[in-house]
């Protein structure tokens, strides 16, 4: 039976307790057995609270019989309160735990609650599968690799607010019921009870309303802001989502930038003791693009793209021939000490890269007499191919890929293999923490279903100026004053300086092919409040979410978030998104299409 802890205080969590607490009175610790070994004359239990582990000893001759009778009733997950005295450890020390060369002789013992046995192990590196730990989250995150995770997501915030706040950012909540805008993904909508067939969105991002409190003169904001979008998972992605969220008044891209790169320096040093070196890399996307086939690219190794159009334009390889002849290119990457690579695995690449939009693969091995093997080498002559090798800086033992088509399958293509074939080689260490700026995106691109132009970012980013001619003769060459912050491979935060100027982002919609109406109907709120004076304004917000995964070394940021959902954005453990009564849906005046049970 469940006792009280009337009386009780805790005086430590349980990595507190230290050596320093011998011979200094008696402790108070609280919380779930980790493990419990009973030898009979003597009980050890491990005690587990968020902090860590402590051994517990239950003596008959320190605790008397009741209390020890009390102890021998323990089992795993029970909680509990100890009172007791800390000393050595009478056995070996253990040097994995921070409390290994101590424990506490128990004097006291509550059993605040007891447990059944729980549907899977607490422990760390658990081997269950996800789906059943998802069912218990409240379990899983007991774990202590996940703990760690989310008191290291606390600390981020914690250090991310208090470095905002003393640069001059002021936090400013933003509606979380708002008007659903195009552009971006697709809504979550709420319908309206007082505005019967109306409905409010929850909110993709903070955008419009941060650039509103830039017009209404506050200068710099931040939020840490929760975000909605409607759109397939995958590991990096939820459906309901965190950024720390900025924007600032009178700044340009370095004004950004400089910040930025400040508070990650901040960060990585305070929480994982990294030092970030400054200034960031930058690079322009189409630079990213020829060299890493991605706009995130991951530089932690080479393997980089090398276009090889020229070398083989009049050759005898018709993919190669046809694929310039159509518009497109040819590129390669050099999989340096990778020629004995058998064929099966090759033809896996091969398949592979189909999945990214190839038709195929064309590969050349260097022997290490220096002869070829290659998929094309009869379409080519020798000195043809030794060409095609000395472009890609080929040596004895090396395996040379290719693909041919038009820039955008050759970039998806081979940025996808290298990043596969870095993997495979397992050369992508976790705690090498390269960052990376991307500046000078597109401002736009074509939407082939649509028929038009849509906006990369969004509507409201500011062209580079000496680009402003091309909006109107032509739009896909306009260079955006955009930037994203790259780590890893993986695009950690965004942002892009605003257009303030009323005929700027005319021409915008106009290239958009909003009509001025159509925009206004959109946006009038915003396109009003240009209106009354607006400050040049930029700003940027990171996926807090993707940031911790990379810094905590996960693969997915299921296991930095508390209570996330799984990839048809359902959540195992509550069971949402559930079905209503049939009177609030009448309250809202919503019919369904589809028949409940």
């Amino acid at each position: 039976m469940a006792e009280s802890m009337k009386g009780l205080k805790r005086t430590h969590r349980c990595t507190e307790v230290s050596e320093a607490n011998i011979n200094s009175g008696k402790v108070t610790v609280m919380g779930w057995v980790q493990k419990r070994r009973n030898l009979g004359s003597l009980i050890f239990v491990d005690l587990r609270d968020r902090s860590g582990l402590l051994q517990i000893v239950f003596d008959v001759n320190d605790i008397g019989e009741e209390g020890f009778a009390k102890a021998e009733t323990i089992r795993n997950e029970f909680v509990i309160a100890v009172t007791g005295d800390v000393t050595m450890r009478g056995g070996a020390f253990n040097e994995n735990l921070k409390t290994g060369t101590i424990e506490v002789r128990a004097t006291e013992l509550r059993i605040l609650s007891e447990a059944n046995t729980p549907p899977f192990p607490i422990e760390e590196n658990t081997l269950t599968k996800e789906e059943l730990r998802l069912q218990y989250r409240y379990l899983d995150l007991r774990r202590p690799d996940l703990q760690r995770n989310l008191m290291m997501r606390s600390k981020v915030v914690t250090l991310v607010r208090n470095f905002m706040a003393e640069e001059g950012f002021l936090e400013i909540e933003t509606p979380m019921l708002t008007k659903s805008t195009p552009e971006g993904a697709r809504d979550y909508l709420v319908p309206s009870r007082v505005h019967p067939g109306s409905f409010y969105a929850l909110p993709q991002s903070p955008q419009i309303f941060k650039q509103l409190l830039m017009c209404s003169g506050y200068d710099r904001y931040i939020q840490i802001a929760r975000c909605f979008r409607d759109e397939d998972l995958r590991a990096d992605r939820q459906p309901e989502f965190t950024q720390i969220d900025m924007e600032l008044s009178f700044v340009d891209v370095d004004d950004v930038i400089d910040v930025n790169e400040r508070l990650l320096a901040k960060v990585f040093k305070e929480v994982l003791d990294v030092d970030v070196a400054l200034p960031i890399q930058r690079m322009t996307w189409q630079e990213a693009m020829d060299r890493f086939g991605s706009d995130k690219p991951d530089v932690r190794f080479g393997m980089e793209l090398k276009d090889v159009s020229e070398v083989v334009k009049g050759c005898g390889f018709g993919v190669f021939t046809g694929a310039l002849e159509n518009g497109g290119s040819v590129r390669g990457i050099n999989a340096e000490g990778q020629g004995a690579m058998p064929r099966k695995k090759i033809d896996a690449l091969v398949d592979f890269a189909k999945g990214y939009g190839a038709k195929g693969l064309a590969y050349m091995s260097i022997n290490e007499d220096g002869t070829y093997k290659s998929s094309f080498s009869k379409f080519m002559t020798e000195e043809e191919l030794k060409a095609l090798a000395d472009a890609m800086d080929g040596k004895p033992g090396d395996l040379l890929l290719f693909a041919a088509d038009k820039n955008k399958i050759v970039y998806n293509v081979l940025g996808a293999l290298r990043l596969e074939i870095a993997n495979q080689l397992g050369i992508l260490k976790k705690d090498d923490f390269r960052f990376l700026w991307i500046t000078e995106f597109p401002l736009l691109e074509y939407d082939e279903e649509e028929n038009r132009y849509v906006a990369m970012h969004h509507p409201f980013t500011m062209p580079m100026e000496e680009d402003l001619p091309l909006l109107d003769t032509d739009p896909g060459k306009v260079r955006a004053k955009a930037y994203d912050i790259v780590l890893n491979g993986t695009e950690i935060g965004g942002g892009s300086v605003r257009i303030h100027q009323d005929d700027i982002q005319e021409k915008m919609f106009a290239a958009l092919g909003f009509t001025k109406e159509a925009a206004y109907n959109q946006f009038g709120f915003l396109l009003n409040a240009f209106k009354y004076g607006v400050p040049p304004h930029a700003g940027l917000a990171y996926g807090l979410d993707r940031l911790v995964m990379l810094m905590a070394g996960e693969d997915s940021i299921r296991d930095v978030i508390a209570f996330p959902k799984v990839k048809d954005a359902s959540c195992m453990m509550t069971q949402a998104p559930g079905e209503v009564d049939k009177k609030q849906l009448d309250e809202l005046c919503i019919a369904t299409a589809v028949k409940q049970d």
